[in-house]
């Protein structure tokens, strides 16, 4: 067989493979293993094995997911979303469906400072839906909105995906954590006249809270500065050129540290925990981005990227289409595959082409990683769906995917409005220049 058959046959087999809910990390290693040994030789694959692995975990620059993880573990775990909840909370909980902006805006700051759209949606779920639930919000509304609001971790930065992607394209981290801030905002922005829609035509979805007094509201607001504090140190040291992706990242996790001790909400068994959780979701991205590199190498000796880009150029179709079609093959396989294993298994194939049409790479970066965050909420996979079901144990899934709908539309127009529009993602990246 050539090993463009091969190729395929190696990619037939990933996807069928995925739903026997293997770990894709190591599904991508055993394929890649296999494909390579099948067109090379198997010393030749057990070589590439063992230097692929080693380079992933060995490796200075991505020493900074681990650091970034901890931040955020920090963050949930000495109480910073919870204050950060109660301040919006104060400002904006007597509007229509207040307590669900208030969640957003609370989502917003928290990914500011974590990265990560699960730990996103499971630290406000834990600590919004009982307040929303107590206010008599319907769970639709509830539960959907910590869903689609959880998803703002993997776009504000700092973003573990915008990390792995710069890492993987060899673009700048500090430029894709920058390109990341309009968007992130404009999305935000759009959940919340989503939120303000919806409860608008259906009132009893999501009553109105007490009014809080000018003094609560200041009151509140030390809870929003400690994040701010945070945020302006860790990204304005990097865009400032202070840090490297990685300083920033343990100057994030120490600061983050030192507010938690300063107010003492951190506990010893607190702090444990942030470190196992740490550890258990670092070796999962490693280990993805591990079997990824060995996939990757598999795919480029079977020339599948590359007889893909010239059959893509050959096809003479304005490049405004060819972009359609990736971006539709992103939406697709985004329902089906984990948003990291996705984008690590596809930027091999259309990263060369995206260039080949002369795109940005910057924005591609916010373009696949808006479409990903789109899968993180739609069936099949959903999974800060099913994140917030096991914390919304009394909620069926179908009342939580039917609540996302309504986000999910604004998430769509986000993404929309990014292609003809590209200086949202990329003016404050040109400012770095």
């Amino acid at each position: 067989m050539s090993p463009t058959v091969i190729g395929i046959i190696g990619i037939c087999a990933l996807f069928v493979l995925i739903f026997s809910r293997m770990p894709v990390g190591f599904l991508m290693a055993l394929i890649g293993f296999a494909g390579f040994g099948s067109i090379v030789n198997f010393d030749a694959a057990l070589n590439l094995l063992a230097k692929d692995v080693f380079a992933v975990f060995g490796s200075y620059n991505l020493t900074v997911i681990p650091l970034f993880v901890f931040m955020g573990q920090l963050a949930f775990h000495s109480g910073i979303s919870s204050r950060l909840f109660d301040s919006a909370y104060k400002f904006i909980g007597h509007l229509p469906g207040g307590l669900a902006i208030a969640t957003i805006g609370a989502c917003a700051a928290f990914a500011a400072i974590c990265g990560s759209t699960n730990a996103t949606a499971a630290t406000m779920a834990a600590a919004t839906l009982p307040e929303m639930k107590r206010y008599n919000y319907k769970p639709e509304l509830a539960t959907g909105v910590v869903a689609a609001g959880g998803s703002l971790g993997i776009l504000i930065p700092p973003s573990i995906i915008f990390i792995v992607y710069g890492i993987l394209t060899e673009q700048s981290i500090g430029k894709l954590f920058m390109a990341g801030i309009l968007p992130g905002i404009l999305l935000t922005v759009l959940f919340v006249v989503a939120i303000l829609i919806w409860t608008t035509l259906r009132p009893e979805l999501g009553p109105r809270g007490p009014r809080a007094t000018f003094h609560e509201k200041i009151a509140s607001l030390s809870g929003v500065a400690e994040t701010l504090v945070i945020f302006i140190l860790v990204m304005g040291g990097l865009f400032g050129g202070i840090f490297t992706p990685t300083e920033a990242g343990a100057v994030g996790a120490f600061s983050t540290l030192v507010v938690a001790l300063i107010k003492r909400n951190l506990t010893w068994e607190g702090f444990i925990s942030a470190l196992f959780e740490t550890t258990r979701t670092s070796c999962m991205i490693l280990v993805i981005v591990a079997g990824a590199t060995i996939f990757g190498h598999f795919l480029a000796i079977s020339r599948i990227p590359y007889d893909i880009a010239g059959w893509i150029s050959s096809m003479q179709l304005p490049p405004a289409v060819i972009m359609s079609l990736i971006i539709l093959v992103y939406f697709i396989g985004g329902c089906f595959i984990d948003s990291l294993a996705l984008i690590m298994l596809t930027i091999p194939i259309f990263y060369p082409v995206v260039l080949q049409f002369g795109y940005d790479p910057i924005w591609f970066g916010v373009i696949i990683v808006l479409i990903t965050q789109i899968g993180v909420i739609t069936p099949p996979v959903g999974v800060n769906v099913y994140v917030v079901s096991g914390v919304a144990r009394d909620v069926p899934l179908g009342v939580i995917f039917k609540g996302v709908i309504p986000l999910l539309i604004a998430m769509i127009i986000t993404t929309f409005l990014l292609i003809p529009f590209p200086q949202i993602a990329l003016f404050l990246p040109g400012l770095l220049k």
